[in-house]
């Protein structure tokens, strides 16, 4: 039986999930900012060795900085929101859209890519603040003007290409069968899978240079880590990301013959060899956990819930009536279903935060732990005290600002863990 959702109902959900979300954003920001600030002389002891006072003021004025910049982000995002949905942007957006080329297939994917570009115009003013702005100020940013335009042109490109298909093969679907959403999900999860071996082998090499682990004292300890932990890898990276920050990292992508452990130039840099050896064996130890797995089957699971609920209100007048669409758009409302979903969906990521974070905190924990046992634990701990100063992370955030933020532990909780602070 098809169920009618009311319009105004809709609309008053909508409403007061954008004010909860919005007014804990804001709640939790500010927070995080009179926290920092009111410690931002109380350097913690189990730093002093490593982080100096004038780095733990930088580390708190470059918190402060990006969390007020946050805030209005916050605000802005609330009022584009409603600008696209109960102001009628949208609509006005596909009504001129359908005047010019009808209400087909392909008039419904150039609206998606309409949409799409005009999102990612309004957002970039936030983009160039950040990196020429607060990065810049804080000594982080080492992107010039040109390369910050070919990394959005070459960003631009790459999602026409890989994500116009995907987009296109959806609205298909959604007119060619009522299980739609199923099929849909089965692709979007075939898409997902395939990105695990596409991004590392060719889509990042587009934006940084990825040269393999000199040979060394780092490559030796790196290969006999491998080795002891009996994990395979395709290789070990060194990326070029010097060449736009002067942030330090390490991460470790791709899936089956594609796994490969990527290390920033800068974290070369900063660490010496034993310490790399412990970074390689925690992002080691988030395999051997199986923590990529499981996030990849929450993933996978997370968008089939998506894609069933989104069949649900695709088909109901109230769901676009009631975000501010209208009955009026015509017949050719696929990517305006698929465009309001979107936006509405990121609402609720106020209220799983806590728990994603959560999860997110106990497997750093447990990669954590398993570096300590294949490497070396106080290697490991130094070794986040060095990142931690050099990438001017804050030492004493807010602790409820980390319940909803946090992915990764804070410093003092790692280091007590790792038994490197008291």
């Amino acid at each position: 039986m098809n169920h009618p959702i009311s319009t105004l109902a809709c609309s008053a959900g909508f409403v007061g999930l954008l004010l909860l979300s919005t007014w804990l954003r804001l709640w939790l920001g500010l927070r995080q900012v009179r926290h920092v600030q009111a410690h931002r002389e109380q350097r913690p002891e189990a730093f002093a060795a490593v982080v100096d006072a004038q780095a733990h003021r930088k580390a708190a004025d470059y918190t402060v900085a990006r969390q007020r910049a946050g805030l209005w982000h916050a605000l802005y995002g609330a009022g584009l929101l409603l600008g696209w949905t109960l102001l009628g942007g949208l609509r006005e957006l596909a009504a001129a859209n359908a005047a010019l080329f009808g209400h087909g297939l392909w008039a419904q994917w150039l609206l998606l890519g309409e949409f799409a570009l005009l999102a990612a115009l309004l957002e970039l003013p936030w983009a160039i603040h950040q990196t020429f702005g607060i990065e810049r100020r804080f000594g982080f940013n080492r992107s010039t003007p040109a390369l910050f335009v070919a990394d959005q042109f070459k960003a631009l490109l790459v999602g026409l290409l890989l994500l116009g298909p995907l987009a296109l093969l959806l609205l298909w679907l959604m007119r060619a069968s009522p299980l739609w959403w199923l099929w849909g999900w089965a692709a979007f999860a075939i898409f997902s899978l395939a990105m695990l071996v596409v991004f590392p082998t060719w889509i990042a090499p587009l934006f940084n240079r990825f040269e393999p682990l000199p040979e060394g004292e780092v490559r030796q300890r790196a290969q006999a880590l491998m080795q002891r932990c009996g994990f395979a890898l395709q290789g070990l990276y060194v990326m070029d990301g010097s060449r736009r920050s002067a942030h330090a990292n390490a991460y470790f992508t791709g899936i089956g013959g594609a796994r490969r452990v990527v290390l920033f130039d800068t974290l070369l840099r900063q660490l010496e060899p034993l310490q790399i050896e412990a970074v390689l064996a925690h992002e080691v130890g988030h395999y051997k956990r199986h923590h990529i797995q499981q996030r990849l089957l929450l993933s996978l699971a997370s968008s089939l819930l998506g894609f069933a609920l989104l069949g649900w209100l695709a088909s109901r007048d109230g769901f676009y009536a009631g975000l501010g669409f209208g009955a009026a758009a015509g017949t050719g409302r696929e990517a305006a279903a698929l465009i309001l979903f979107s936006l509405v969906l990121p609402l609720f990521g106020i209220v799983t935060a806590p728990f994603s974070a959560g999860w997110s905190r106990r497997h750093e924990f447990e990669a954590d732990a398993y570096a300590a046992q294949h490497s070396d634990g106080a290697a490991l701990g130094q070794a986040l005290l060095r990142m931690y100063r050099d990438n001017a992370s804050t030492l004493t955030p807010d602790p409820w600002y980390v319940r909803f933020y946090y992915s990764h532990p804070p410093a003092l909780q790692r280091l007590a863990r790792l038994g490197c602070a008291t």
